[in-house]
C-alpha cells in the first residue's frame, strides 16, 4: 500500500468515528435536494414484493433479514452496489403510495439499524450514491417519520459525508469518482455548516473532469454507457450548485457542452445507446431527459478522434464503429475486446449489433470477448487479453481513415491486437454508397499466420433470417436475407469462407434475448504461393449488405 493509500485509509477510519469532531447532528437537511430522474413503477412494484430488479437480475430485498445479510453478499458486485446505493428509492417514489413510502422507510431503517458487513457497502462510490439518494428522497420517506428515525438518518448522513471527504480523491478515476464528488456535494448543500465538504468538492472537481473528459468531449472509458453516466453525474452536480447557490466552475459548464454532442452521436435511431465496452441500450426517454437537462444544444458530434468512434449517417442507415483500442488502465474495468466491431441500424430498427453487457459474472466475461462483437475473430481468441480488473494486452496501433466524396463514405481501419499471439494484423475497409442502401466490406488478415478466423455479424433479435440457396459443396461464400420488423429486407453476401448461422445472445436490454449471428468461417488460407508463413501472406474476405425490398 502506498503512502497516499495509507493516508486515505487512515482518514476514512477516523471519519467513521461519529463523535470525533463534536459536530452537531442537524435535525433535517438545511436545503431540500431533489432527484432529477423519474423512477420505474414496474421496478417499484417488484420492490413492494421484496424483489430488487437490476440489469436483468433479481434479488430478494426484504427488511428484517439476519444481521449483515441485508442482501446476499454472494450476489454479483454490480447488483450489491445498486442495492447498497439506494438509488432504487426513486422506483418506490414513482408509485406514490403510502405503502411505498412505508416500504422505503422500512428498508432504510433496516439498513441503518444493521449496516451490512459487505465491504462494498462502504466503497466511496456506493456510499456517495446512498447519501445522495437519501437526501433526494428525504421528503418522500423521512420527513414524516418520528424524531428518532430522522436523527438516526441525519447522523449517518453526517458520517457518510465525512467519509467521502476523507476518501476524495479516490484511487480510481473512472465515472465512479464523479459519483463520489456528487454525493459529497449533496451533503455539502444539505449541511452547509460542514464547510469542509464543499471546499473538498471544489478543489477536486476540476482536475477530475480534466482526467475523465477528453478534448473532443468523449469520456475516457470509451463506453456510451459511461458517457451517459458521467454526463448525468455532472448534470446533477450543476443542479445541486444551483440549489445551494454555489458558483459553478467553468470546467463543469464546458464539460457538459462538450459531452452532450458525443452522447447524441453514440445513439441509434431508436434513441438507445450503441453497445460498446460494457454498454446497454438504456431507455431512450432517459437518455433524452439527461440530454435536455445537460444542455440546450442539439448538436451531434461529427467526429470523435479522442473517443475512437466513427459515426456514418447516410440516408436512413447509421453505422457506428469502435475504431480505437480499449481504454487505458484505470478506465478499463468494464472494457471489451471489440476493436473494429461495428453496429448498424436502419431508421429506428437495429440490424447488426454487438451482444451487450451483463452483470452476472458468467455473462459478463463472455460478453467482453471479441467473439461477442461484430468483427473478425482469430482462432476464437480475443484481440485484447481481458482480466477481471481490466485489460492486460491490447492493440498497440489502431488506424482510422474516413473519407467522403459525392455522398459516399470510405472507412479504412486497422488494428494489431493479434500481432503478438498470431503475427497477424486485421484491416477492415467499409464503403457506404450515397443514400445508405449499399454497404460493402473487405476484411483482411495479413502476416505470417495460417490460423483459422471468422467474421461474425450478430443480428438484433427482431431481425428475421432466411438462408438463401447454399452454394455447391466446392464453392464458398453465400447469402442471407434479413428482414426487419418493418418488413424492409436486406441481403448480406460473402464471396469466400463458409457462411453459416449460429446462436447468439443479446443483452442490450433488461433481460437476455436469444439471437442469431452470421458467421463467415475461413480456414486460414495461405497466399498464392502456398506458403502461409511469409510475412506478407494475407487472406481477404469481401462481403456486402444491400437493401433488397420495400415492405
Amino acid at each position: 500500500m502506498s503512502m497516499r493509500d495509507w493516508t486515505r485509509e487512515a482518514r476514512m477510519s477516523l471519519a467513521r468515528l461519529p463523535g470525533l469532531t463534536g459536530a452537531r447532528v442537524p435535525d433535517a437537511p438545511s436545503v431540500g435536494v431533489r432527484d432529477l430522474w423519474p423512477g420505474d413503477t414496474g421496478r417499484g412494484a417488484r420492490l413492494m414484493k421484496g424483489e430488487l430488479v437490476f440489469g436483468g437480475a433479481v434479488a430478494p430485498l426484504v427488511p428484517g433479514r439476519s444481521p449483515g445479510a441485508w442482501i446476499d453478499p454472494g450476489l454479483p458486485p454490480l447488483l450489491r452496489a445498486h442495492a447498497h446505493g439506494h438509488s432504487w428509492l426513486r422506483d418506490l417514489r414513482a408509485l406514490g403510495t403510502d405503502g411505498a413510502r412505508l416500504r422505503a422507510r422500512a428498508l432504510v431503517s433496516d439498513w441503518l439499524a444493521r449496516p451490512p458487513a459487505d465491504p462494498l457497502a462502504r466503497a466511496p462510490h456506493v456510499a456517495a450514491s446512498r447519501a445522495a439518494a437519501w437526501l433526494a428522497h428525504y421528503d418522500f420517506f423521512a420527513a414524516s417519520a418520528d424524531d428518532g428515525y430522522r436523527r438516526r438518518l441525519m447522523s449517518r448522513l453526517l458520517v457518510e459525508g465525512r467519509m467521502l471527504a476523507a476518501a476524495i480523491p479516490t484511487p480510481t478515476h473512472d465515472h465512479r469518482a464523479l459519483v463520489c464528488l456528487k454525493g459529497l456535494l449533496a451533503c455539502a448543500v444539505a449541511m452547509p455548516e460542514q464547510a469542509g465538504f464543499l471546499s473538498r468538492v471544489m478543489r477536486h472537481l476540476g482536475p477530475e473532469i480534466g482526467r475523465q473528459v477528453l478534448t473532443d468531449g468523449s469520456h475516457a472509458e470509451r463506453a456510451p454507457a459511461a458517457q451517459l453516466a458521467a454526463l448525468r453525474e455532472l448534470t446533477e452536480m450543476r443542479a445541486l450548485m444551483q440549489i445551494g447557490q454555489i458558483g459553478q466552475p467553468l470546467a463543469l459548464a464546458a464539460a457538459l457542452d462538450r459531452m452532450s454532442p458525443v452522447l447524441r452521436a453514440l445513439r441509434h435511431g431508436d434513441g438507445g445507446l450503441a453497445l460498446f465496452n460494457g454498454s446497454q441500450e438504456n431507455a431512450a426517454a432517459h437518455v433524452d431527459l439527461v440530454l435536455s437537462q445537460a444542455t440546450r444544444g442539439r448538436g451531434i458530434a461529427a467526429e470523435m478522434p479522442d473517443g475512437g468512434f466513427v459515426r456514418v449517417q447516410s440516408g436512413r442507415l447509421l453505422l457506428l464503429v469502435d475504431a480505437g483500442p480499449p481504454p487505458p488502465p484505470g478506465f478499463d474495468t468494464d472494457a471489451h475486446a471489440g476493436t473494429l466491431s461495428f453496429e448498424l441500424s436502419v431508421g429506428r430498427e437495429r440490424l447488426i449489433v454487438n451482444c451487450g453487457a451483463g452483470i452476472l459474472p458468467d455473462w459478463r466475461d463472455a460478453l467482453r470477448a471479441t467473439a461477442a462483437h461484430s468483427t473478425l475473430v482469430v482462432a476464437d481468441t480475443s484481440s485484447s487479453e481481458l482480466r477481471g480488473g481490466g485489460v492486460a494486452r491490447r492493440p498497440a496501433h489502431v488506424t482510422v481513415d474516413h473519407r467522403q466524396a459525392a455522398g459516399a463514405h470510405w472507412l479504412d481501419l486497422g488494428q494489431d491486437g493479434y500481432l503478438p499471439t498470431f503475427g497477424a494484423v486485421h484491416h477492415r475497409r467499409i464503403y457506404i454508397a450515397d443514400g445508405g442502401e449499399d454497404v460493402r466490406g473487405e476484411d483482411t488478415l495479413s502476416g505470417g499466420t495460417s490460423s483459422p478466423f471468422a467474421l461474425r455479424f450478430h443480428l438484433h433479435p427482431g431481425v428475421r433470417i432466411a438462408r438463401e440457396p447454399a452454394p455447391a459443396p466446392d464453392e464458398e461464400g453465400g447469402s442471407v436475407l434479413l428482414t426487419l420488423p418493418s418488413g424492409v429486407a436486406w441481403r448480406l453476401r460473402a464471396d469466400s469462407g463458409r457462411l453459416g448461422l449460429e446462436e447468439s445472445i443479446y443483452l442490450g436490454g433488461d433481460s437476455p434475448r436469444r439471437g442469431t449471428q452470421i458467421v463467415v468461417a475461413v480456414a486460414g488460407l495461405p497466399d498464392a504461393d502456398g506458403d502461409a508463413s511469409k510475412p506478407d501472406a494475407r487472406v481477404i474476405v469481401r462481403w456486402a449488405l444491400s437493401k433488397a425490398a420495400e415492405p
